[in-house]
Order: C-alpha cells, then sequence, then structure tokens
C-alpha cells in the first residue's frame, strides 16, 4: 500500500498542514473546515445519492406489493422490480455508487488525521515519510493540539456523546417509514447499532477523529434538509410521513377501538407510529365510539365529505358546561 500512504494519504496530511497555517495553527479548527471543503466539494455526488436514495423510499410501498404478489416467484419478482425501477426512472445502483466513489477520500482523511495526532517516536518518523519538503510544512509542526475543552490525541466523553446523537439524527432523517415488520425491524437494528458503535469507538480513538465525525455527521444533517426539503424521518412524531390506519364505525361504535386495532395489527404498525383515519357517517357515531382523543388525528363524514378534529375531553366537558 505504499502507493497509498504516498498519494492519498500525504495529501490529506499536507492539505491539513498547510491549511493549519490559514488557521493559527489550530488542528480542530483545520479538522472542521477540510471536512466542510471535502463535503461541498462531493456535493453533487451527494445530491445523487440522497435524491436516489429518497426515490427508491418513495417505491418501498409498490416494491413491498410486488413481494407479497410474487412471493412464490423469485425470478418473476425480480423482473417486475427491474420493470418498476425502468418506469420511476430509479437505478438502485445510484444509492451506492456515489457513496463507493467517496470512500476511499474519507478513508484517507481519517487515516492523516490519526497520524497527524502522532505521540510516539515511531508516529513520528512515519508522519515524517509523508510529508512534503515545503518550507511551510515543517515551519507548521508540531501543529496545537488543544480545541475547545479537550485535547485532540486523547479520548473525550462529551464529543464521543456528541458523535453517537449527530449520526443517529443523520441515520433518522433518511430512515424509511415502512409497514413492512421485517423491513422496520432492520430498519430499527441500523438506526440505532451504527451511532452506538461508532460512539464507543469514540471513547477509545484520539478526539480528533471524533472532532471530524461530529463535523461530517452535522455537514450531512445541514445537506439532508436543503437536499431532500426538510427533516424526513426526524418530522414524522408530529404526523408527516407517517403510514394511515383506517377504521369505520358503522353500527354500534363501541367497537371501533377493537376496529383500530385490527387494523393497525394487519398494516404492522402500532397507533403511536400511525394516522388514524376514522370515519363515520354521523357525528352520532362518532360521539358513540369509546376511542380516546390522542389517538385519533381527524375523523371523516362521507355524507358531507368533510373533516373535524376529536376534541379533548377536557374542552368537550368545557362546552357541555356551557349548555
Amino acid at each position: 500500500m505504499e502507493w497509498w500512504n504516498a498519494g492519498p494519504v500525504a495529501l490529506m496530511i499536507n492539505s491539513l498542514v498547510v491549511l493549519s497555517s490559514y488557521l493559527f495553527g489550530s488542528l480542530g479548527l483545520t479538522i472542521i473546515i477540510l471536512t466542510i471543503i471535502i463535503r461541498f466539494a462531493m456535493y453533487p455526488l451527494t445530491v445523487k445519492q440522497l435524491r436516489s436514495t429518497k426515490a427508491m423510499q418513495e417505491l418501498q410501498p409498490k416494491i413491498a406489493e410486488l413481494q407479497k404478489k410474487y412471493a412464490k416467484d423469485k425470478k418473476r419478482l425480480a423482473d417486475e422490480q427491474m420493470k418498476l425501477y425502468r418506469e420511476s426512472g430509479v437505478s438502485p445502483a445510484g444509492c451506492g455508487v456515489p457513496m463507493l466513489i467517496q470512500m476511499p477520500i474519507w478513508i484517507a482523511l481519517y487515516q492523516s488525521i490519526i497520524r497527524l495526532l502522532a505521540i510516539t517516536p515511531e508516529d513520528l518518523l512515519g508522519l515524517s515519510k509523508s510529508l512534503w519538503s515545503w518550507p511551510v510544512v515543517y515551519t507548521m509542526l508540531p501543529l496545537d493540539n488543544s480545541f475547545l475543552w479537550f485535547s485532540l490525541e486523547n479520548p473525550d466523553t462529551p464529543l464521543a456523546v456528541l458523535v453517537g446523537v449527530t449520526m443517529w439524527l443523520q441515520q433518522k432523517m433518511v430512515t424509511p417509514n415502512t409497514t413492512d415488520p421485517q423491513q422496520r425491524s432492520q430498519s430499527q437494528l441500523m438506526l440505532w447499532m451504527m451511532p452506538l458503535m461508532f460512539g464507543f469507538l469514540a471513547m477509545s480513538f484520539p478526539s480528533g477523529l471524533a472532532l471530524y465525525w461530529v463535523a461530517s455527521n452535522v455537514i450531512t444533517i445541514i445537506m439532508q434538509y436543503f437536499i431532500t426539503g426538510g427533516w424526513g424521518g426526524l418530522s414524522r412524531s408530529g404526523g408527516e410521513g407517517r403510514a394511515v390506519v383506517k377504521a369505520s364505525v358503522g353500527q354500534g361504535g363501541g367497537d371501533l377501538k377493537k376496529r383500530i386495532a385490527q387494523a393497525e395489527q394487519s398494516a404492522g404498525i402500532t397507533a403511536m407510529e400511525a394516522d388514524i383515519v376514522v370515519s363515520a357517517s354521523t357525528p352520532e357515531e362518532e360521539a358513540g365510539s369509546d376511542v380516546s382523543a390522542d389517538k385519533l388525528r381527524g375523523v371523516s363524514y362521507p355524507g358531507g365529505a368533510k373533516t373535524i378534529r376529536r376534541q379533548s375531553k377536557r374542552s368537550r366537558g368545557r362546552r357541555s358546561k356551557g349548555r
């Protein structure tokens, strides 16, 4: 791997050193600025990756239908999925190829940060082999390893927590909302596993690397917000983008709670994760149901084609007293 050390890694190391000459020799500030520069240099690839991911997520309901329809015919399922991708103008590779292109750059940056945080004589010797013979490079060394409240060569617990939190936020924004129990379980596993893993790693590695992870995560969150047009999965707690469970009051509205539970079980989700839409023929039927106000977002009346908000028990009580 001599070519790798002499090429991409050496380029990153010397770029960090030269950039630090404009940033008061602060390695921490240099890591943040170089991370921003690289992220924006790869902005076109990031846009392509996020848009492809979003398009694939929007196709998930149709893909789930195909999987259910052709569960016993794998070849037909593959053909129908490819047909769906072509008709929608989506390429499954569009999600992974941009990431693969970016990976060598991030690996080189990661290795360069580790080497610049050289502590032992052996580390310093290895670092000297990667330095260019420019006067500015040698005059800037050693760099200032102190940043904010921590030292970049030592692990820092608060920064490690920030790594996990920012990574969770980043992944939550792009986690698809699915009613398929298996896919949902896998999504939840990845949502928590990666932040926890990187958080624990950050407690063992120099905090300079943790600073890089935090900076990269924050920049990614900002990019995702503007590219995808919102907070994505982070805003679903307010109802946006959530699944819809439909139930009907019908005759004898008292069993509506049971019907909603059955609808939720059929959809593979719970009331906390879905918008419950209850159809009632008349306000009297709606009033006769035994479902608490916080379970429902709205009640639709097909006869009058209108939708009302369920009122809380407190507001109903006030209205009754007013009468």
